[in-house]
């Protein structure tokens, strides 16, 4: 029986001069008991749909036509009143953000039992069992000592899981998960993915999972539908949209993403970016036309109809047939340079932080030993609050390691002082994890690029410093009339590089490069990973790529270490790490990821109580500090 029910869907913005649609005669039944994914980049309208279930479309924004039904109800036409009740009990929601969703000053308890009063839920001993028993259906042991923490003293892993338990609270009928798992480390992602799947089989829950990973959404979909600057391009079965994907974008979506299994290749970059409100009120044609890598003459003047290419399967493409000839064999790359004399050593490594809760306090990192060779890339990767970070951190100096010993060419970094930094710049620099918050949203693109250059004491004049940063912008491969702008005035991928110019300023011999693709859609995520090479090739620069992803970790680097529990517990070559893993936390890490191929199969975690349990174990000390030491200082 169908639930949801969309038909010729037409969401529409205001622009001067009349209005421009976003969404563009979307049409999809979702079933009960089924799950139906939404796939795109950024832009291309997935979280608007969900916005416009929920009726909570930004300002200027309205539905233009079509039908969005729910079990007979017209969603879009219906009482605010009835709305109101509707959603939370019959349709919930799960957000992308769990530290955002929750409430920093009530406590995880405080806020379940403010849920279940509103679900209609009497009497708090009753609230106070339900809210024991949703915990316990998430896997979130210990549920009476969680009830009393507040947000900030859980992982974003356990947040993402108590949203979830709030989401199945009311047995809703439909539930929309929109990034559920985005940034999420390897574990955490397939534990909340499995967990969906299981919950949504137990209540029989319809779900829309919103997702800008392809491979993932075939692991837990029954259908897809790939979207592209708000319109459909392609819709089918799952399993066979990612085996033979009939559309251009989806096509390219696949290559862009890095094989975890079988020989190495290049990633397909699509250039250029998602089209804005601007560009799509004049354009005519295919949406997808400009970036389109087998584009004719006719796809920029035709609107491209819904084409059923086989069983179940629509694409919206005037030349499906040409999709199979779509490669990424571009350009040879050039050679890259052998790892040379060690750059960094690390030996015996420990940081030692206080804790409230115990008198002995905690171990973020413990015994570190390794080392990184001239133009060498190595991969540190675990889970989150392993220590990774932490590491990271210690290397360039911004925490003092309580044991153990950092050189860092000719410079120890433990012992070094502050009349030192300036020769650590000339080293190694620091990409952080979420460039929004590491840049100055009060400088412009110009000013932050070349900050380091005004650091020293012969700052050098601001016509020269420009001149420097059409240098980097050019380096990085932006737009020379970037230059002006502010952060809040670029994308994602856009301040991404912009961190990753700053960092190239002060021609480092090693960046240290932390989560810097997590969370950004393959497309963007290829082409940071085609600069890095580029940067290896023309530079010799080395780099410790920390990252969650290991798809991605093998694709880049030569060699990895596995981070558990504050100690590098293996490390090797990046290969046979990864094809005979020795420690069973390694082992773990990499049955977590999705197979290349939706019909080989997937069983995470085979022991799932005491997996589910271990990232519980973490002291909140550590998890906290983890969480707060991913900002810029």
């Amino acid at each position: 029986m169908e639930l949801l029910i969309a038909r010729d869907l037409t969401v529409s913005a205001a622009l001067a001069g009349g209005r421009v649609p976003v969404i563009q005669q979307l049409s999809f039944e979702l079933e009960r008991g089924r799950i139906l994914g939404l796939v795109g980049e950024s832009g291309a309208g997935k979280s608007m749909v969900g916005r416009t279930i929920a009726q909570l479309l930004p300002r200027d924004f309205a539905v233009a036509q079509g039908e969005l039904m729910f079990d007979g109800q017209d969603l879009v036409r219906m009482p605010e009143d009835n709305r109101r009740d509707l959603l939370g009990r019959e349709i919930a929601f799960i957000p992308q953000e769990p530290l955002s969703a929750l409430n920093p000053v009530l406590t995880i308890g405080r806020q379940i039992d403010e849920h279940l009063a509103r679900l209609g839920v009497r009497g708090a001993r009753a609230r106070l069992a339900r809210a024991l028993a949703m915990l316990d259906a998430v896997h979130l042991p210990q549920g009476p000592d969680l009830l009393r923490k507040y947000p900030h003293q859980l992982s974003g892993g356990m947040c993402q899981r108590v949203l979830i338990a709030m989401a199945f609270a009311g047995r809703p009928r439909v539930i929309v998960a929109d990034e559920p798992t985005t940034a999420l480390d390897v574990t955490i992602q397939a534990r909340i993915v499995q967990l969906i799947a299981e919950l949504q089989r137990n209540v029989g829950t319809a779900v829309m999972f919103i997702t800008h990973d392809l491979r993932l959404a075939s692991r837990i979909c029954d259908e897809i539908i790939v979207l592209y600057a708000g319109r459909a391009m392609e819709r089918g079965p799952a399993a066979s949209l990612l085996a033979d994907p009939a559309h251009p974008y989806t096509r390219s979506l696949q290559l862009a993403s890095p094989p975890m299994t079988g020989p190495r290749r290049t990633l397909f970059a699509l250039a250029d970016r998602m089209p804005g409100l601007v560009e799509l009120a004049g354009m005519h044609g295919c949406r997808f036309a400009p970036r389109c890598p087998i584009v004719e003459a006719d796809c920029l003047t035709t609107e491209p109809p819904d084409r059923a290419t086989g069983s179940a399967r629509i694409a919206a493409c005037l030349h499906v047939e040409r999709t199979p000839r779509i490669t990424a064999s571009d350009p040879p790359r050039a050679s890259q340079p052998t790892a040379g004399a060690p750059l960094m050593r690390v030996n015996a490594v420990g940081k030692h932080f206080r804790s409230f809760w115990k008198s002995s306090g905690n171990w973020a990192v413990r015994d570190a030993h390794f080392e990184i060779g001239t133009a060498e890339f190595v991969g540190l990767v675990g889970q989150s609050g392993s220590g990774k970070t932490t590491l990271a951190r210690l290397i360039m100096g911004l925490e003092r390691a309580s044991t153990g010993r950092i050189v860092l060419g000719d410079l120890d970094v433990t012992q070094a002082s502050a009349a030192d930094a300036r020769h650590r710049l000339n080293w190694a620099q620091m990409v952080f994890q979420d460039p929004q918050s590491a840049l100055n949203p009060r400088r412009i693109v110009g000013d932050i690029v070349t900050q380091v250059l005004q650091a020293g004491r012969r700052p050098i004049g601001r016509q020269a410093r420009m001149e420097r940063a059409r240098e980097l912008l050019g380096e990085v491969g932006l737009a020379l009339d970037l230059l002006e702008r502010y952060p809040a005035q670029l994308s994602g991928g856009q301040r991404q590089r912009v961190n990753i110019a700053r960092a190239l300023c002060a021609v480092p011999r090693l960046l240290v490069a932390d989560e810097i693709v997590s969370g950004l859609d393959v497309s963007v995520q290829a082409q940071l990973l085609a600069l890095l090479q580029r940067l290896r090739a023309e530079r010799g620069i080395a780099l410790l790529f920390i990252s969650h992803d290991l798809s991605v970790v093998r694709h880049l680097c030569e060699r990895v270490l596995v981070m558990h529990r504050g100690e590098i517990v293996e490390q090797g070559p990046t290969e046979l790490v990864f094809a005979a893993p020795r420690h069973d936390h390694t082992r773990r890490l990499l049955v977590a990821v999705p197979p290349d191929d939706a019909a080989q199969p997937w069983q995470p975690f085979p022991d799932e109580v005491e997996i589910a349990a271990e990232e519980d174990r973490l002291h909140p000390t550590v998890i906290a500090r983890s969480e707060a030491t991913k900002q810029s200082p």
